[in-house]
């Protein structure tokens, strides 16, 4: 006979070890805000600013040893310039004991003032502002190689006052940011002017 105390619900029929109701979030994680564990990170909102060499993105706010670094650069980059200035004495001090005549020696000197003037004048402008000429910059590159010494000039004298390349990068980023804000405001306006017209 059977006992007549025994239950007869079904639900009583579910595995006591059965855990299928635990993967839902409980009403303490959902009352104080935290994601169920399967929840996807979020993404952070809005462009990001574009890592410099030697400096990553310390110059947004100048911190991380902003100021150690733009030091460091200006230093490295002097002492640099200095090297490479004795390497081109020395290779003309053969050139003169070789004996290989006035005139290529001159040319010689004229060669690598002349791509030393250049290599500065383009490695400042590239702190400024994109080169309208990828091409051209492109073709630029062997002169800038030669005028070495140029180029190290223009990072020690940059540094001198910020990151190299720090103004450009600090205005392509607030652009970004202005228009980012400017379309996030278009998309959110005002809810009123977003409901549907009525239809006649």
């Amino acid at each position: 006979m059977s006992d007549p105390t025994a239950s007869t619900d079904p639900t009583n029929d579910k595995p006591a070890n059965d855990t299928s109701t635990n993967d839902k979030p409980t009403n303490d994680e959902i009352a104080d805000g935290t994601p169920p564990a399967t929840a996807p990170a979020a993404r952070p909102d809005g462009p990001r600013p574009e890592p410099l060499r030697f400096f990553g993105t310390t110059w947004v706010g100048h911190d991380g040893g902003y100021g150690l670094r733009r030091a460091g650069v200006a230093a490295g980059s002097l002492a640099a310039a200095v090297a490479g200035a004795l390497v081109l004495r020395f290779a003309y001090e053969g050139l003169a004991i070789a004996s290989v005549g006035g005139f290529v020696n001159g040319l010689l000197v004229v060669m690598f003032a002349v791509c030393t003037a250049i290599a500065f004048q383009r490695t400042w402008e590239g702190f400024v502002r994109r080169p309208a000429d990828p091409a051209r910059e492109e073709a630029l590159r062997s002169l800038k190689a030669v005028g070495f010494v140029g180029s190290l000039l223009a990072y020690f004298v940059r540094s001198l006052v910020e990151a190299p390349g720090e103004k450009l990068a600090r205005a392509e980023y607030e652009a970004a940011r202005a228009r980012h804000e400017k379309r996030r405001t278009t998309r959110t306006g005002n809810p009123a002017a977003r409901k549907k017209r009525p239809r006649r």
